[in-house]
């Protein structure tokens, strides 16, 4: 975090810390670019605009060339176009104005974290070559029947939508998609819909005019132009708002579209792959997703199935990890004890592939398992697959004297609400906010089941 307030340090590194986050301060650009000197390393940054030495802009030029990889998210009280636009072209990932709501920090924080995991993960994919060969990518039966099957539709230059839960490797199967057809020799263009704000999306997809706004002082091609003759990655397309929903149809239907500011309607081949993991069948029932553009991407449908569904590619990824991980930190390539790899292929996996990853990664560089050890083998345990001893309540004899079919009934429900209340609350790590968004509650009435169950973290 930088900013040179201290006020607003404070109140970030009190904010973040309970949420699982390290967080180094730094009062000025000066300060911040020393502690990268001294070996800080982040995974994400936070940057005001207005600080007095080195301007939060001129901070962002330093930091993108020496941390190309590390996603910055930009804070200030100025909201002029014109900063926000330099900003992003500077590389920034997000902007967010002063003053902002927790939750609205919280959330650019994930989705820049998450854009940059699969980022990383995308690397995965370039690194295995091969049609035929098997490697870690197409491990099980399930991802190989999926090879299969972009084999086929290689050539064909049709749409393709994937879905899946966060972290199963929907960017893998996209770039795949693209290397084994016709556009391999062309770019690969990856837009997340979630990672900007309406405007500055619409800007990023189709590029502007000189003059379309303040601070647009030449032409800007959108990233469809940079992509024509090769493929779009569309990720998150759940997110795309309805105005951009129409203009992406039209791309889609017609193949061209206007930049903005501009009454010139630009020609572009393009092959869209879109991904999500959210329901947009749902959606569309619902009014939230365009009904005919998503039969315009729904043309060939690809699930990637969670982890969980993929046990014998656990042991294959795990290797790899380990292996690209020892190499890329320099340190002592270590197996993983026969324990622990038992654990880990009994273990669910609610973070699927990047979960996996994140944990070796760990392991590798602290040199040691036993902190996941407790997180796989932990006292309640509640993300295993399979747990008979978990049960702490024993089984309701229906025989037994005094209890009704009724109250058998009802402390199966209690007992089985319980259960799901400590499965969801462990795999957000007791993120109680997004636990009681994923069960579709209120915060309050979440904190008054918690109390009922007798749950506590």
């Amino acid at each position: 975090m930088i900013d040179a307030a201290e006020a607003i340090r404070t109140y970030l590194r009190n904010l973040l810390s309970p949420s699982g986050y390290d967080v180094l301060l730094a009062e000025s650009g000066a300060r911040a670019l020393e502690m990268l000197e001294e070996g800080a390393h982040p995974d994400a940054i936070l940057l005001d605009i207005m600080m007095p030495d080195l301007d939060g802009l001129e901070t962002l030029r330093e930091l993108r060339g020496r941390l190309p990889d590390v996603p910055v998210i930009m804070l200030s009280v100025l909201s002029k176009a014109s900063t926000v636009v330099e900003a992003m072209n500077l590389g920034a990932a997000d902007y967010i104005g002063k003053p902002f709501e927790a939750a609205e920090l919280e959330s650019a924080l994930e989705r820049v974290l998450e854009s940059r995991r699969q980022a990383e993960e995308s690397n995965l994919s370039r690194s295995s070559s091969g049609r035929d060969r098997p490697t870690f990518l197409w491990a099980s039966e399930s991802m190989r029947r999926i090879r299969e099957i972009l084999e086929q539709i290689g050539d064909a230059g049709v749409t393709v939508l994937i879905h899946g839960e966060s972290g199963v490797g929907k960017e893998v199967v996209a770039r795949t998609v693209h290397e084994l057809s016709v556009r391999k020799a062309n770019r690969f263009v990856k837009v997340n819909c979630a990672a900007l704000p309406e405007e500055l999306l619409e800007s990023e997809l189709f590029g502007y005019e000189r003059g379309a706004f303040t601070g647009a002082t030449t032409r800007k091609p959108g990233k469809f132009e940079v992509a024509s003759g090769g493929t779009m990655f569309l990720d998150e397309i759940g997110e795309m708002s309805p105005k951009l929903q129409a203009k992406l149809l039209q791309v889609l239907q017609d193949g061209e579209f206007s930049r903005l500011g501009g009454n010139v309607d630009v020609r572009v081949d393009v092959r869209v792959v879109a991904a999500t993991n959210r329901n947009l069948e749902e959606m569309v029932r619902k009014g939230a997703f365009r009904e005919d553009l998503f039969y315009r991407l729904n043309v060939v449908n690809v699930r990637v199935p969670p982890l969980r569904e993929r046990p014998e590619e656990i042991r294959v990824l795990t290797d790899h990890f380990l292996e690209m991980y020892s190499r890329e930190y320099g340190r002592e390539y270590i197996a993983l004890s026969d324990h622990l790899s038992q654990g880990f292929a009994e273990y669910a996996w609610p973070g699927n592939v990047r979960e996996l990853e994140n944990m070796v990664k760990r392991i590798v560089v602290l040199q040691r398992e036993d902190a996941i050890a407790e997180e796989i083998f932990g006292s309640a345990r509640p993300v295993l697959l399979s747990t008979p001893e978990e049960e702490d309540e024993p089984e309701l004899d229906p025989t037994e004297e005094g209890v009704s079919l009724r109250e058998i009934g009802k402390r199966a429900a209690r007992e089985a609400e319980r259960k799901a209340l400590r499965r969801v609350l462990y795999q957000t790590h007791w993120n109680r906010k997004k636990a009681a968004k994923i069960l579709e509650v209120s915060y309050k009435t979440l904190l008054l089941k918690i109390k009922e169950c007798g749950l506590a973290e």
